[in-house]
This record gives structure tokens, C-alpha cells and sequence, in this order.
């Protein structure tokens, strides 16, 4: 039995809103960030999810059993291929995505997803997106889980961003190091 509780507006405005026109974003959010392609905006709203950029603090950080954030892109940007630990779901608000898959044997896949259109995908499978319309779209992302753990990226990948400047430190947390490839 759940018990019941009290909240002031106060409370529920400091701790429990997340207002979009205040929402702190991140471009850096994720090692493949600055690879070209892969350019994106992570915006959190609820827990800070499988990030990488330790600056990006969401509104409501009671994330227990689950994370949500907004990703925003231009046409033709996405993410890498990689994996989660956590049930990774996609909610499309604007647009056309191309949520992808990759299975073990190297086969490749896609759904084409349009406006509240949703797809969930399992944990383990190598995942990507891509915003495959003519606009700038966003699409809501929820992470299961209160510690959803790290992104597993492929080696390629994680080689590529360090010719872009970023990589880990040592708890996996992004560092910036400026354009490497200057």
C-alpha cells in the first residue's frame, strides 16, 4: 500500500516541473556527438539517464525506475550504433526517425517512425537513430531504470570522437579536449 502524501506548489515547482523553455541542453551529450552525422541536442527532463556530459543536470532528478529526455536534430543527424543495459524507448513528437538496429551477425534493420508513433527497444540490441525527414525533429526518449549504467559504443566509434576532441575520463564521464582534428 502506497501511502499518501502532501506537496506544496512550491515543492512541486522546484522539484517535480520541468518546464521545456528551461530546460538545459547539451550538444556534447553523448562520445559520438561531434562526430559528423551524429550531431544532436540532448535535452533532460527527468534523471540524467545514460549521459555522458556531467554537466547536463535534468529538472527532476527523482528518476527512480526511469529517465526521460528530448533528442533534437537536424535532417539527416542521429546517433552511432550502440547498447544499452536498459529498455530504451522512442516517442516521435516532430518529424520522420529511422530507429536501427544491428544483429549480431551484422545484419541491419530499420523501422521508419513517424509523429506519436513509438518503439521500444530491448536491452542488448545495438541501436541508432537517425532523423530522416526534411526538418529539424525531436523525439522523446525514456531510459528504464533509476541506474540505467553507461552506453556501450563500439571501439570505431569511440576512436572517431577522439579525432573529434572528446573522450572519457576515468569514472566515463565525456571530456572535451577542443578540435583534435585542427
Amino acid at each position: 500500500m502506497v501511502e499518501r502524501i502532501d506537496a506544496s506548489p512550491e515543492f512541486m515547482e522546484s522539484e517535480r516541473v520541468g518546464r521545456y523553455k528551461e530546460l538545459k541542453s547539451s550538444t556534447r551529450a553523448f562520445v559520438d556527438a561531434l562526430i559528423p552525422g551524429y550531431e544532436r541536442d540532448i535535452l533532460s527532463i527527468i534523471g540524467r539517464g545514460v549521459v555522458e556530459d556531467k554537466d547536463l543536470i535534468p529538472p527532476i532528478t527523482d528518476n527512480r525506475d526511469f529517465n526521460i529526455g528530448i533528442i533534437k536534430c537536424e535532417a539527416g543527424k542521429g546517433s552511432s550504433l550502440h547498447i544499452h543495459a536498459t529498455i530504451e524507448v522512442f516517442f516521435i513528437l516532430t518529424g520522420t526517425w529511422a530507429i536501427q538496429w544491428q544483429n549480431k551477425d551484422g545484419a541491419m534493420y530499420e523501422a521508419i517512425l513517424g509523429q506519436y508513433d513509438t518503439v521500444s527497444v530491448p536491452i542488448g540490441l545495438s541501436r541508432g537513430f537517425k532523423n530522416v525527414g526534411d526538418d529539424e525533429a525531436m523525439m522523446l526518449a525514456i531510459i528504464g531504470g533509476t541506474h540505467p549504467g553507461k552506453v556501450l559504443w563500439p571501439q570505431e566509434t569511440i576512436d572517431e570522437a577522439k579525432k573529434h576532441g572528446i573522450e572519457f575520463d576515468i569514472v566515463g564521464d565525456l571530456v572535451y579536449r577542443g578540435d583534435a582534428a585542427d
